[in-house]
């Protein structure tokens, strides 16, 4: 039987995917639907995703 996807599977799961959200929203302001949107869009690097998630705080 196939699991179903939960919103908030990020929190408990061990996944890249999930490491970068939960990185990326405790290193900076964006909010954790942001963090997996802007991780969706641009992978796992930390380092872009840095510099993804500051030109968003400073465009906003």
């Amino acid at each position: 039987m196939q699991e179903v996807k939960q919103a908030n599977d990020w929190l408990t799961s061990d996944s890249d995917e999930a490491r970068a959200i939960r990185f990326l929203a405790e290193q900076t302001d964006v909010s954790p639907k942001q963090a997996k949107e802007i991780v969706s869009e641009h992978g796992y690097n930390r380092e872009k995703l840095l510099q993804v998630a500051h030109t968003l705080k400073a465009e906003g």
